[in-house]
């Protein structure tokens, strides 16, 4: 089943096989998981966020168009679950966003320095309007191509490559001598 694309994988799945859509699971759910404990600073709510995700792809999966590409579109219910949950955070004002964004438990330290250069990046990213900072990630941290962010954020491609600039400014700017 590995040699088969996520698209035929799909397909297979809408026409009820079920070891495809365990196949999907297995390829994406660690994608996933990195996407969105860098969005939420949680593994807990990381998780969540990748199950509610499958949720949907499996209600959904007849409205998958056949012809498109099938990462955009379940990076798309992600990124959209990941919104929602801020809306609702937002809403609900029970804990502060200061405190759902802390940074995720890491379980292997590097050098002192590495640490260091790590978290000035990270707040260097947090000062980034949440547009900018999600084309970043998307596109540095997840390698994924201008195209793919473009449909995952909902925008075009070049809106894209233009917001991406600007936020590699002004992370340039932010962080300075600081890593040189």
């Amino acid at each position: 089943m590995a040699e088969r694309t996520d698209e035929e994988l799909m397909r297979a799945y809408v026409a009820g096989d079920h070891a495809a859509f365990r196949e999907l699971f297995t390829r994406y759910a660690p994608m996933l998981m990195r996407l969105t404990v860098r969005h939420l600073r949680s593994d807990e709510l990381a998780r969540e966020v990748v199950q509610q995700t499958f949720f949907q792809v499996h209600a959904a999966r007849n409205d998958f168009h056949q012809d498109r590409k099938l990462r955009p579109w379940v990076f798309t219910i992600a990124m959209n679950l990941v919104r929602e949950h801020y809306r609702k955070q937002k809403r609900r004002s029970e804990t502060g966003l200061d405190e759902a964004r802390e940074p995720a438990v890491q379980g292997e330290r590097g050098p002192i320095e590495q640490r260091q250069r790590v978290e000035l990046l990270r707040a260097a990213l947090e000062r980034l309007p949440d547009t900018q900072r999600e084309v970043v990630e998307l596109h540095w941290l997840e390698e994924r191509p201008f195209a793919e962010v473009a449909e995952i954020v909902g925008s075009t491609e070049g809106a894209v490559r233009v917001r991406a600039h600007r936020a590699y400014k002004r992370l340039k700017e932010l962080l300075g001598k600081e890593l040189e």
